[in-house]
């Protein structure tokens, strides 16, 4: 079994996009060589502003679902402050 984490990374333009993976270095590797995602292609320089290794994948793609639904107020939230991430990790854990 694989353990899966959730990633978030931050374009030049400062857009915020969301993935989850199994080796988050080699997945921004393939996203900043324009192999990822199509969202970020053409978006210049990437950086990885959040990562969190949660261990099933079920759990991380719940976890991707709700954060994608969130406000970029919110996202920004969740990568400062490690408290509200926990408290949403807690929610889509308990369903």
């Amino acid at each position: 079994m694989s353990d899966w984490s959730l990633y978030i990374i931050r374009t030049a333009h400062n857009q915020l996009y969301t993935g989850i993976t199994t080796d988050v270095a080699r997945r921004l590797l393939q996203h900043q060589a324009g192999k990822g995602a199509k969202a970020l292609r053409g978006k210049g320089d990437l950086r990885l502003a959040f990562c969190q290794p949660l261990g099933d994948r079920s759990l991380a793609l719940r976890l991707e679902y709700r954060i994608k639904q969130l406000s970029r107020a919110q996202k920004e939230r969740l990568i400062a402050d490690e408290a509200a991430f926990t408290a949403l990790l807690e929610s889509v854990k308990n369903g």
